[in-house]
């Protein structure tokens, strides 16, 4: 799911499986050690490029692929048939995994991969209403359910509009667009992409000899409010752990610093090389035992070739981790507040 746009998980919600190569594909499957049968799960199926490599790495492997997407579910449908009942497609959040699983009858898994963000068969659909480079309505919902874009747009507090674009978009001029927002809604809804994109670029100057649209920025921070994309990113981080069997491997590729900020505080405090306060000090408790083992050790990028034929993979980012035999922790609160907005209190900040 966007670096503007983000991920390269699909060409439209036609394109064929076979010929679609996900991002850091070789380097994912490497940080995986696919040396034996057993079951994997992505937990972000997309166009499902991923999910056709492990189902290639070898005969025995049976995959649980995971799309909150109805469309994405659809698309699989050829590629579920061909795999002769090696795959399972289920319509989910990945954030959910451990309980989706359980449906499945499976209480384990070897491996878990995640590529996060909004894939490109879904910005390809204008009326998902995810890019501004096509007008569509103001939509942005992957699962088509809840609250849509249209109505943070519309309904939300100024103050609000402007930490979601701040902080999840990273939006710097986000005050001053969230208040040209609520001035264009008492004349009339806010109800294209289009209309929103046009708004923003009369307040948000382009920057010289960038080619990054005004927009992008605001755009990332409503989709990532609209559909929670943080927060999924946690809870499927913490599924992952309770779920892999010792030995197994979990691979989780970003686009975002915000995300990429989210899996490295995870890994680094899973595997003990977070900062640890002292046992001695009163009222501190012991540190947690191990539930991961780095297996990349700081972030893996993808090569020059890889970004010269797809530009979108140029922010993207590896990491991986080996579960230890240790049990899972309770979830880590620090990272549940970096997927957060922050506090009323924090709204003092010039921006």
């Amino acid at each position: 799911m966007s670096r503007a746009p983000r991920t390269a998980k699909g060409e439209t919600a036609r394109s064929e499986p076979a010929r679609h190569v996900p991002v850091l594909l070789a380097e994912v499957l490497a940080a995986l050690a696919l040396d034996r049968p057993g079951l994997a799960v992505d937990g972000t199926f997309g166009a499902g490029g991923y999910t056709r490599a492990l189902l290639e790495s070898g005969p025995d492997m049976r995959v649980i692929a995971i799309d909150r997407d109805p469309t994405a579910i659809r698309a699989g449908a050829d590629l579920v048939e061909g795999a002769g009942g090696r795959l399972r497609l289920v319509q989910g959040r990945f954030g959910d995994l451990d309980t989706l699983l359980a449906d499945q009858g499976e209480a384990q898994a070897d491996w878990v991969v995640l590529d996060i963000g909004v894939s490109s068969m879904q910005l390809d659909e204008a009326h998902r209403g995810f890019s501004f480079r096509q007008d569509g309505p103001l939509d942005m919902r992957m699962g088509g359910e809840g609250p849509s874009a249209a109505d943070l747009v519309n309904g939300e507090e100024e103050s609000t509009l402007a930490d979601i674009l701040y902080h999840f978009g990273e939006e710097r001029r986000s005050r001053a667009v969230a208040r040209a927002i609520v001035e264009a809604r008492r004349r009339a809804p806010i109800a294209t992409t289009a209309q929103l994109a046009g708004l923003i670029a009369g307040v948000v100057r382009p920057e010289p000899g960038s080619p990054i649209h005004p927009a992008t920025r605001s755009f990332q921070g409503l989709r990532i409010a609209v559909n929670d994309e943080l927060g999924e990113l946690v809870r499927g981080l913490h599924a992952a752990e309770r779920v892999l069997k010792p030995g197994g491997r979990l691979a989780v590729v970003t686009f975002h610093s915000l995300e990429d900020r989210i899996v490295k505080q995870f890994f680094s405090a899973r595997s003990g090389r977070a900062a640890q306060a002292s046992r001695h000090l009163p009222g501190v408790e012991r540190p947690a035992p191990k539930s991961f083992r780095l297996v990349t050790k700081g972030p893996v990028l993808p090569s020059e070739a890889e970004t010269e034929v797809n530009p979108r993979a140029r922010s993207a980012k590896l990491r991986a981790g080996e579960r230890t035999d240790g049990p899972a922790p309770p979830p880590l609160s620090a990272i549940e507040t970096l997927a957060s907005l922050p506090a009323p209190q924090g709204r003092g900040t010039r921006r």
